[in-house]
C-alpha cells in the first residue's frame, strides 16, 4: 500500500483530469442534447462507452439483462467500490435531472482511478444504470448481481446547491385506467358509463385526503388519457400517480387509503379500475457514515460548501436508495449555477451545459476518486 497521503493523491487527480476534461466535457454535452428515455439510451451507452475506451478502458454493455446497462471493472485489490452513472432523461423536458452531469462524472472517476488501483490495492466497478426516472434500473441490476461483492457505491447528482446528502422518499409508482361504456354524450348519455368522470372524482377524493396524510406523504398524478372526442362519454381513460413516504413502511400505509380512492370513484361512476404497478418501489436512503466521511474529506479539497437541504427544500426519490440498504453507499448532491431553478424544470435543463456544470463534472469526478482513495488508504491500513 502506498504511504502517499491524500494531498499528494489530489494534486495527482487535479493533473490528471487536465487529460479528460474535454472529453467529458464533450460526453455530456452529447448526452443533453441527444435525451433519450428510461431503458432507451442506446446513444448515452454508445457516448460512454466511446470515451472510456479512447482511454484505454473497455466496457460492456447490455449486461444484467438490460441493453442499456453498462459494466466496467478495474483493479483487483480489498477494497470494491462500485461508481454509478445514470443517463436517462425525462419526457419533454430532457435532461431537467442533469443525468448527462451524472454519467459523465462517474466515467471521469473511473478514469482517474485507472491506473492507481494496484497501489492502494483497490477495485473499481463502473455501473451504468438505465432506467432511473421511473424504471429501477438499479434495483434490477441489483436483484441480478451487479452490486454483489462491492464494499461501497456511489454517485453524485447535480442539484441548485451542495449537500452532502439529498433527502430521499420511498416511492411507488402506479397507472390507473377506467373502463365505463362510450355512448353520444347528447342524445342518449343515459345509456353511457362516463370513464373520465371517475378519473375527475378519484382526482377530487385523492385531493380531500390531503388533509389527512402523515407528514412527509406525497401524491402526484396526471391523467394520459382523457378520452377521444367532446360528444362521445368516455369509455376508457388513464392516469399515472406516483406515491410517497418517508420510508417503505410508511409507504405501505399510504396505499390503501389512495387505493380506495379509485376504487370509490369506480364505484360511484359504474366503471371497472385497473390499477398496475410500473416500477419496482424505490426505498428511503440510508446515508453510510464511514463513507460520508470520506467524501466529507474529498469535498474539503475541492471547495464543495455544504448547504442545508432543508432551506432549498429539495426532496426526491431514487432507485440508488435500494442500494444503500444492501451496500454501504453515498448520494452527494453537487451545486450548479441553476439561475433559481430546480431539478425537473425546463431552465434547470438549460444550466446542465453551462459553465458551472461543466466544473461540477470536475468536482464530482474528482470528489469520487479521491473518497475510493481515501476508503482504499484506511481498509489497508
Amino acid at each position: 500500500m502506498s504511504s502517499k497521503n491524500l494531498d499528494h493523491y489530489f494534486k495527482l487527480l487535479e493533473e490528471s483530469y487536465t487529460y479528460f476534461e474535454n472529453d467529458l466535457i464533450e460526453l455530456s454535452h452529447l448526452i443533453h442534447s441527444n435525451p433519450e428515455l428510461a431503458f432507451n439510451e442506446f446513444k448515452a451507452v454508445k457516448n460512454c462507452l466511446a470515451t472510456l475506451l479512447k482511454h484505454g478502458l473497455k466496457g460492456e454493455c447490455d449486461v444484467y439483462d438490460l441493453p442499456t446497462a453498462i459494466e466496467l471493472k478495474i483493479g483487483k485489490g480489498i477494497t470494491k467500490v462500485a461508481i454509478c452513472a445514470e443517463y436517462d432523461a425525462l419526457p419533454e423536458i430532457g435532461h431537467a435531472c442533469g443525468h448527462n452531469i451524472i454519467a459523465a462524472a462517474a466515467v471521469g472517476a473511473v478514469l482517474l482511478l485507472k491506473d492507481l488501483t494496484d497501489e492502494l490495492n483497490l477495485s473499481v466497478t463502473f455501473l451504468g444504470t438505465p432506467g432511473e426516472e421511473g424504471g429501477g434500473g438499479k434495483i434490477l441490476m441489483m436483484e441480478r448481481g451487479a452490486f454483489d461483492n462491492i464494499d461501497a457505491a456511489m454517485m453524485i447528482h447535480p442539484a441548485p446547491i451542495d449537500s452532502w446528502e439529498m433527502k430521499c422518499r420511498a416511492i411507488d409508482q402506479y397507472s390507473v385506467s377506467f373502463r365505463g361504456k362510450a355512448s353520444h354524450a347528447s342524445s342518449a348519455p343515459e345509456l353511457g358509463k362516463n370513464a373520465l368522470d371517475a378519473q375527475v372524482l378519484s382526482q377530487v377524493a385523492i385531493g380531500l385526503l390531503r388533509q389527512q396524510l402523515n407528514q412527509g406523504d406525497q401524491i402526484h398524478g396526471i391523467i394520459t388519457h382523457g378520452g377521444d372526442a367532446a360528444n362521445v362519454i368516455p369509455e376508457f381513460t388513464s392516469s399515472m400517480y406516483y406515491l410517497r413516504a418517508p420510508t417503505v413502511e410508511k409507504l405501505e400505509l399510504l396505499k390503501p387509503k389512495v387505493f380506495d380512492c379509485f376504487t370509490g370513484a369506480a364505484i360511484a361512476t359504474q366503471t371497472e379500475v385497473e390499477i398496475t404497478s410500473t416500477a419496482p418501489v424505490y426505498s428511503e436512503f440510508k446515508t453510510d457514515g464511514g463513507l460520508l466521511s470520506h467524501f466529507k474529506k474529498a469535498a474539503s479539497f475541492i471547495g464543495l460548501n455544504k448547504a442545508d437541504i432543508n432551506d432549498v427544500g429539495l426532496s426526491a426519490s431514487t432507485d440508488m436508495a435500494n442500494i444503500s440498504l444492501k451496500v454501504p453507499s453515498i448520494h452527494p448532491l453537487i451545486g450548479i449555477d441553476s439561475h433559481g431553478s430546480v431539478n425537473h424544470q425546463n431552465e434547470f435543463a438549460a444550466a446542465c451545459v453551462g459553465q458551472s456544470a461543466n466544473a461540477a463534472i470536475k468536482k464530482g469526478a474528482v470528489s469520487m476518486a479521491l473518497t475510493a482513495i481515501s476508503r482504499a488508504m484506511e481498509t489497508s491500513k
